[in-house]
C-alpha cells in the first residue's frame, strides 16, 4: 500500500482501513506466538502501513483545522 492512493481516500475510509490493519497486526501477532507464522515480514508490513495512514490521517486533520 503506498500513500499516494491512501491520499485519495476519505477519511472514513482511512479509520476503517486502520482498523482493518490493526485487526491483521493482533492475528499476526497471534500466529508468531503460536508458533503458526510463516512470514514473520508481514508484522513489520502491516504495522507501517497502520503507520502510515494515522500520518495521513493526521495530514487531513491539520489541513482541515488551517482552512478553518
Amino acid at each position: 500500500m503506498d500513500a499516494k492512493e491512501l491520499r485519495d481516500k476519505t477519511p472514513d475510509q482511512l479509520r476503517e482501513e486502520l482498523v482493518k490493519l490493526k485487526k491483521e497486526s493482533f492475528n499476526l501477532r497471534f500466529q508468531q506466538a503460536t508458533g503458526q507464522l510463516e512470514n514473520p515480514a508481514k508484522i513489520r508490513a502491516a504495522r507501517r502501513d497502520a503507520a502510515r495512514v494515522k500520518t495521513i490521517l493526521n495530514e487531513k486533520a491539520a489541513a482541515a483545522a488551517g482552512e478553518n
